[in-house]
């Protein structure tokens, strides 16, 4: 049996942990998919490039109302989406042939799952190692539906490479992959709708956020809320059976009704490695699993699912193979977290539903976009920002922005929360610029 000294699955974030300081370890990555993970090859950075060509092509579209005579005549999608994985490519299989030229490193192209305590198969062949990292993420949930799996829908992970743009879109579900994949599309030309079963988009979010970007949804694309499907057939298109009784047809077929960690593909219970109830992989604040030796991070083992959490539990789990007798905590207290859909969302903290649930006091100061010079310029209606706030300490408890370039604003706000700087001391203690968008933040503050 072959044996290493530390075996990473996984080549998303868990991919970062290889450094200088490891040249002298035997080291193995297992993964079978394109290096890079997720967020590089079928997640944020291929859709934040989609969405950015969507921004251009809903600003053509809108200029016409500030005066500014364009028109929008059409989306090369082949130009478009050539143009986003003729970069992203690349950069996978370079990354794939640099671990392969190190002597120390040992990459398997192969699915994995444990058969003991240390120990792998990797489809057929038996590894084992000192320290094991699990960092291999996790994958769309697909509903059990009549008919859905004989028909060629599409995932996160399989709709931005479609061979052409879709002259009608149904998207099942209610999520950020939902709002966002519904921006792209919708801005491109494809009528766009979107199948969900609860009431507002985007659970989990403040209620505000979820009222206001429901309602714009409703008035720019097809919105069907509070509604499932009961079954799909497929022919040469698609026919959604509804829970009302009606039958949406449609040319592509978009299922983001969510994504499970990959912890029961691999077979962790073999390993001695516990799980919650939803299958992410438990591990203490050293991000140590309940088996000695295994440490786990990313999608794998966290709810949230997002690029900057793994990459700083990377960070964290790094530290702790090199030094065992000094390790490091992982701080989750502030986990911001944005929504790239038209209008942009952007929160972290609690929101004012949760604060209530726990009965904590709490002061709530909003502002809209509209009553500053910028937002203003740009005539937006739809923006704000949303601040709660402890009314003892005035520490921030919670921020909420939905509106342009909202993930750069509430970025002073969280830097603000993490150095424990009270909401008085965010908003008299530095000068904001006019006439510029962080005002709206500004007015908030001072709301207090």
């Amino acid at each position: 049996m072959t044996h290493h000294d530390l075996l990473i699955v996984g080549a998303g974030s868990g991919n970062t942990l290889i450094g200088p300081e490891h040249d002298n370890w035997d080291v193995a990555i297992v993964e079978p998919g394109a290096f890079g993970g997720t967020c590089m090859n079928r997640g944020c950075i291929p859709s934040k490039m989609l969405v950015h060509t969507a921004d251009l092509a809903l600003s053509a579209q809108r200029a016409p109302e500030l005066g500014v005579h364009t028109t929008f005549d059409r989306a090369d999608w082949p130009a478009i989406r050539d143009r986003i994985f003729g970069r992203i490519d690349p950069i996978a299989d370079d990354g794939l042939t640099y671990r392969e030229s190190l002597p120390n490193v040992t990459v398997y192209r192969h699915h994995a799952h444990f058969t003991g305590e240390h120990t792998l198969d990797l489809e057929g062949n038996p590894v084992s190692a000192d320290r094991i990292v699990l960092a291999a993420g996790a994958r769309p949930v697909v509903p059990e539906l009549p008919g859905l799996l004989e028909s060629p829908f599409h995932t996160s992970d399989t709709i931005m490479r479609i061979e052409t743009l879709p002259e009608r879109l149904v998207i099942l579900g209610g999520g950020f992959i939902a709002v966002e994949m519904a921006h792209v599309f919708d801005a491109l030309g494809t009528q766009v709708t979107i199948v969900a079963r609860r009431k507002r988009l985007l659970r989990g979010a403040d209620e505000s956020i979820r009222h206001r970007i429901t309602s714009l949804y409703a008035k720019r694309l097809d919105l069907r809320t509070s509604t499932t499907v009961k079954q799909v057939d497929h022919d040469s298109t698609f026919d959604l059976h509804l829970d009302d009784g009606t039958v949406l047809q449609t040319d592509q077929l978009l299922v983001a009704t969510g994504r499970r960690p990959n912890s029961d593909s691999l077979e962790v219970a073999r390993g001695g490695i516990a799980v919650d109830g939803d299958g992410y992989v438990t591990t203490d604040e050293y991000l140590r699993t309940s088996a000695e030796g295994v440490w786990a991070l990313g999608d794998i083992t966290n709810p949230a699912q997002l690029k900057h959490t793994a990459n700083e539990e990377a960070r964290v789990v790094a530290h702790n193979l090199l030094h065992p007798g000094s390790p490091r905590t992982i701080d989750r207290s502030l986990v911001p977290y944005a929504v790239f859909g038209h209008p942009q969302i952007a929160s972290v903290g609690a929101t004012e539903e949760e604060l209530a649930a726990q009965r904590t006091p709490h002061l709530v100061s909003a502002r809209d976009y509209a009553s500053t010079a910028y937002g203003w310029a740009m005539e937006d209606t739809s923006g704000f920002v949303k601040l709660l706030a402890d009314p003892d300490s005035r520490l921030l408890l919670g921020a909420h922005i939905l509106g342009p370039q909202a993930p750069t604003l509430i970025q002073q706000l969280i830097t603000g929360m993490a150095a424990g700087l009270t909401v008085d001391r965010m908003a008299r203690g530095q000068l904001y610029i006019h006439p510029a968008m962080p005002e709206v933040v500004e007015q908030a503050l001072l709301g207090f």
